[in-house]
């Protein structure tokens, strides 16, 4: 990841599972990441908010709001100050999704907590076609940014192909948020990088 993050100059983000390796991982990533099984492994969440690096904290698959900000509270109160919720589909009866995109939590959310929130609509389906309205459910919702599995060749991806969208879809899907985000009103954190790409 170290030699990745020097060749592209790109932030990187990276899940820690245990403990032990929080510190490590901090000193070669831009962003730590919970994933949603951790999501209350308070010893994990003690460790990676000794880091000080920003978070991303992926809800819990049955996880309230109330239980969502009080992970984040305590990776705060551990020296973390830079929390992103991720919501990324929840435990339901529905059995044509993997989850169910919870958009609901979103403006939720804004109204008790100043933390920004993205989505993750490749986790929340499992299903390639899925990803693009769920992108756009989310954005319309209010959410601060995306998560998303991009692959040029996802039947040999080593994991998440039937997820991944492709390149094009991408671009496309780029090009959407863009368009709702000016029906909104809401800046894009890098508008000309999205323009130039649009353009290419």
């Amino acid at each position: 990841m170290a030699k990745v993050k020097t060749i592209t100059d790109l932030p990187v983000v990276t899940e820690v599972v245990d403990p032990g390796t929080a510190k490590l991982a901090g000193d070669y990533v831009d962003m730590l990441q919970i994933g949603t099984r951790n999501m209350q492994n308070f010893t994990l969440l003690k460790e990676v908010g000794r880091v000080g690096k920003p978070v991303l904290l992926k809800r819990g698959m049955s996880a309230t709001l109330d239980e969502t900000l009080m992970s984040a509270e305590y990776l705060m109160s551990n020296g973390c100050h830079q929390v992103v919720i991720c919501e990324r589909g929840v435990r339901t009866f529905a059995s044509h999704a993997r989850n169910t995109l919870d958009v609901s939590i979103i403006p939720a959310l804004k109204q008790v907590s100043h933390l920004p929130i993205i989505i993750d609509p490749s986790h929340s389906s499992g299903h390639r076609y899925s990803v693009i309205p769920h992108a756009l459910a989310g954005i319309g919702a209010g959410a601060d940014g995306l998560i998303i599995d991009v692959h040029d060749k996802p039947e040999e991806a080593l994991c998440d192909g039937p997820q991944a969208i492709l390149p094009d879809q991408f671009s496309e899907l780029m090009c959407l948020v863009v368009g709702i985000c000016n029906v909104m009103g809401k800046k894009i954190g890098n508008q000309k990088v999205l323009e130039d790409a649009n353009q290419g």
